[in-house]
């Protein structure tokens, strides 16, 4: 079925962090409320909840309610991966189905960790594959270990950290060679904690959600990530502010995002590393994420990317190798030929695309 573009990628509204948990939202808030009206020693007056408690307890609820709901979605990545005109590859992604072993102890509330992410370098190939390598492992070394009174606050803060990090041993690394590396990179990466989705994005790849809507019968394409260019006015203004300049829609008239990993020259110019993040429940109408470079977006919408990998996916003539699951099959074969296409269509950029599976 095709997707509808209402509330998808470009122009409709993102999925913003505070979206709603699919489950039935207001319990969570009604038994907040239930507990703040008791135990003011019968003072009549409701005790405040502070904001950590509150979100502790709808964690909790979430919890439950995802539990009973049918538990926790299997993820599966797949990839593809094509040079195109460019020289050299200097895309790096990593898929990582199940990192919950590394991440313990992990917090009672928590059942599984997953992590994938796409990385498109510019300048070299040495930022996009130091991230690739780096990003999770300092992800893990902080993931929240024991007891933590809300997941998501301590995931956020596990994630900035993490970039800011990766970032810094990067620039350490890149300023002590002679000459110092002048490579950069973006970064788009999903940390799947049990069904909540944790998106975290600098530059210009992007994620991308294939939910189904019951209502329209159509598949939709919403958008995960927020993209950084320079020519976005928050992105131009802090540039500006911090002495830099945006000339034909590039940083000093030569780089074209406004946030990434490396880049040391540019840092000084009001390049940051510094990502967006947002939270996204998963639900049973979502069928699979899309991680993807630029290269592929230049030549498809979300929409149209979204849509080939369904009609990919509902191919009944991909024949499956001995021992292989006809999932497999098709998710792999979508992932390539999507990539493929891209490149017919003209990408003259390196073009990586990552598929996860969402199992019900």
């Amino acid at each position: 079925p095709p997707v509808s573009s209402a509330d998808s990628g470009t122009g409709g509204p993102l999925l913003f962090d505070d979206l709603p948990p699919a489950s039935s939202g207001d319990s969570a808030s009604r038994i907040t409320e239930q507990v703040s009206a008791v135990g003011n020693h019968g003072k009549g007056e409701k005790r405040k909840v502070s904001e950590e408690e509150k979100n502790g307890r709808e964690e909790l609820v979430e919890k439950k309610v995802c539990k009973a709901s049918g538990g926790i979605f299997g993820l599966k990545g797949y990839m593809a991966e094509r040079k195109g005109e460019r020289e050299e590859m200097q895309d790096a992604h990593i898929i990582l189905n199940d990192i919950t072993e590394e991440c313990r102890p992990l917090p009672a509330q928590i059942t599984r960790v997953s992590y994938f992410a796409v990385f498109d370098g510019h300048g070299g190939v040495r930022a996009s594959k130091f991230a690739a390598q780096n990003l999770h492992q300092n992800l893990i070394r902080k993931f929240p270990k024991g007891e933590v009174v809300s997941v998501e606050k301590t995931v956020k803060r596990c994630l900035l950290d993490s970039f800011k990090h990766t970032d810094e041993e990067f620039l350490k690394q890149a300023s002590s060679q002679k000459p110092a590396w002048k490579d950069g990179s973006t970064a788009t990466c999903v940390l799947a904690v049990d069904n909540i989705l944790y998106i975290a994005n600098l530059g210009d790849s992007r994620a991308i959600l294939c939910r189904y809507n019951k209502e329209s019968q159509k598949h939709t394409a919403l958008s995960l990530s927020k993209e950084h260019n320079p020519t976005q006015y928050e992105e131009r203004m802090r540039i500006q502010k911090a002495g830099g300049n945006v000339r034909d829609g590039r940083v000093l008239g030569v780089l074209e995002v406004s946030r990434s990993i490396g880049d040391g020259q540019y840092k000084r110019s009001g390049v940051i590393s510094v990502p967006d993040i947002k939270r996204c429940q998963l639900t049973h109408n979502d069928r699979f994420i899309m991680l993807a470079c630029d290269g592929l977006f230049k030549v498809f919408s979300p929409e149209e990317a979204v849509n080939f990998i369904l009609s990919c996916l509902e191919d009944k003539n991909i024949q499956t190798r001995e021992g292989k699951l006809a999932a497999d099959a098709r998710y792999e074969a979508a992932c390539n030929r999507l990539a493929n296409k891209a490149v017919q269509r003209g990408s003259a950029d390196n073009v990586t695309v990552v598929v996860v599976r969402i199992e019900h």
